[in-house]
């Protein structure tokens, strides 16, 4: 069984021993086919789901939705009433499966962790000076230790692009490890804003980068810039963890984030999960949608495919 450690030094230690390897490392990686990218993701979004296999595939995705509500306005109210969400999505059908989890800023994982005791819903939590990352490293670490503090079961950190795109690649990977042990026990999702990267490369070096450094998960985007999570960017994503656990036997998660609305949209992303990855990440311990209103979405189609018939307007709540 493929795990997920702390760091995959042990089999690629060389590549992360200075800057000047590891930008050879990352630089080495197999350029990115465009248009053979688009081309597969696009094909593959084509694929029909129906009858039983969505059933199943509506409840899957339920059970990998990342709850999530990141406002200036957010409230210890509307926390509470997001975790009784996740913990019950449709208060009419105790068969509906409980969300991945909520996620939330540091300052309200109090108020989300008690909203979910006992259910076994985690507690994500945004954290490095989200979403713009533009902090120095002990502000950023002191944010990520007042969420675990506070119960955070998961952390979600953003990179400095900045520092990415400089090709300051030592700089990024160094303050993923830095997160990493400062998480403790918390699982660590490495979110890259892969609408800031530019290229398809960079993305791909992006996602080595982030494994390499210890990231449980690797995560498209924050949901706050124009381009987040897409088909292509996914898919290469998936390409990155496969190919990573065939080289290190470590698996790591991916999470897209950011614009999946529909059940039309989260099966499309789950068949590029299983022909992609495989079925071994077919499970919310390795795949998650960050997501608001995508669960109601599903529960409406979950309904429609229990009755035969679309729910009144009230049938879910409005996040």
């Amino acid at each position: 069984m493929p795990t997920n450690a702390p760091s995959a030094a042990h089999t690629l230690s060389d590549v992360t021993s200075s800057d000047s390897t590891l930008r050879r490392f990352l630089h080495g990686l197999p350029g990115v086919d465009a248009v053979g990218l688009e081309a597969r993701a696009a094909s593959l979004g084509t694929r029909s789901i129906k009858t039983t296999a969505k059933a199943y595939a509506i409840d899957l995705a339920i059970s990998m939705v990342d709850l999530t509500t990141l406002e200036g306005a957010d409230t210890p109210g509307k926390v509470r009433a997001l975790g009784a969400k996740a913990v019950r999505p449709d208060p009419t059908d105790r068969t509906t499966p409980t969300t991945a989890a909520v996620c939330v800023y540091p300052d309200m994982v109090a108020v989300a962790k008690e909203a979910v005791a006992g259910s076994g819903v985690k507690v994500a939590s945004v954290a490095t000076a989200f979403p713009a990352g533009r902090a120095a490293l002990p502000v950023k670490l002191a944010d990520v230790r007042d969420a675990v503090a506070a119960g955070a079961d998961e952390i979600d950190m953003v990179i400095d692009r900045g520092a990415f795109l400089a090709g300051n690649y030592l700089k990024v990977y160094d303050e993923i490890v830095a997160v990493k042990e400062t998480c403790g026990a918390a699982r660590l999702k490495v979110i890259f804003e892969t609408g800031e990267l530019s290229t398809y490369d960079n993305i791909r070096r992006a996602s080595w980068l982030g494994m390499l450094a210890g990231a449980d998960f690797i995560k498209t985007s924050t949901g706050k810039v124009a381009v987040n999570a897409t088909p292509a960017n996914t898919l290469l994503m998936l390409e990155a963890v496969r190919d990573f656990r065939a080289q290190t036997g470590v698996q790591v998660g991916v999470k897209p984030a950011g614009g999946i609305r529909t059940t039309k949209d989260a099966i499309k992303f789950l068949v590029l999960v299983n022909e992609t990855a495989g079925a071994d990440w077919l499970d919310n311990h390795w795949f998650r949608f960050g997501a608001s209103s995508l669960l109601n979405d599903l529960l409406m189609q979950r309904q429609k495919l229990a009755t035969g018939r679309y729910s009144g307007p009230d049938y879910v709540t409005v996040d």
